[in-house]
């Protein structure tokens, strides 16, 4: 399976580069220009991060520290700066390591692949779901907002992670009932009907949204695609 890689600079002329060229390598590669766009392309699960210090709005210290907690993959800073301080800073937000600009087209790949293989010895790949400011790590089980934990029951948690994998899929209540409760189980999908409820009241509670599971009147819920 190909390696994920995420490319986050405001530079367009360098991020086709980089995305140009690490496709020729065998790699699949997203870019963003700046900290909203990245967050978005979380959900693509990336291996591993370049990142670009000096963006406009959040830079990439402020976005690398927004995201450690809920992504474990290597995060490569790619900056101009080099003074020691600089590349302290990079470590404490959470980088792994440091390329400073400009670079050949060698360095950055024999940089990528190292982390790769240190990262793919280390640990697996943890599977995530992003809505916005909204991560949801599924591996852990955990759903946060800018850092704020939401709790969520066993069976709450076990909707959304269905409605998540197949976000955009409209699900009855009967067939969502059966995907998380079993075909065995007893009781009725009213039982569904007040999960639900919680969840999106919970989620309304830390990000003034309640409109991530939407319902489409006489047919069912579906996770709204983002």
């Amino acid at each position: 399976m190909a390696y994920k890689i995420l490319i986050v600079d405001d530079e367009p002329m360098l991020t086709s580069l980089l995305k140009a060229h690490f496709g020729d390598n065998g790699y699949i590669a997203y870019t963003a220009g700046n900290a909203s766009e990245a967050m978005n392309l979380l959900k693509t699960q990336p291996d591993l991060i370049l990142l670009d210090i000096n963006m406009p709005g959040v830079d990439g210290l402020e976005f690398c520290k927004s995201i450690r907690e809920h992504i474990s993959c290597p995060i490569v800073f790619l900056t101009a700066r080099i003074s020691e301080q600089d590349k302290v800073n990079g470590f404490l937000a959470g980088g792994d390591d440091y390329i400073t600009k400009p670079f050949g087209l060698a360095e950055i790949t024999a940089r990528v692949a190292a982390h790769l293989r240190r990262d793919e010895r280390g640990h697996g790949t943890q599977k995530l779901s992003v809505s916005g400011d909204l991560i949801v790590n599924l591996s852990a089980r955990t759903v946060c907002y800018k850092d704020e934990e939401i709790p969520l029951s066993r069976r709450e948690f076990d909707i959304m992670e269905f409605l998540i994998l197949n976000a955009g899929q409209i699900f009855s209540r009967e067939r969502l009932y059966e995907a998380v409760w079993g075909l065995d189980a007893e009781g009725d999908s009213d039982v569904l009907k007040e999960h639900i409820r919680k969840i999106r009241r919970k989620l309304k509670e830390i990000t003034g949204r309640d409109d991530y599971i939407e319902t489409v009147w006489g047919v069912g819920y579906k996770w709204k695609k983002q």
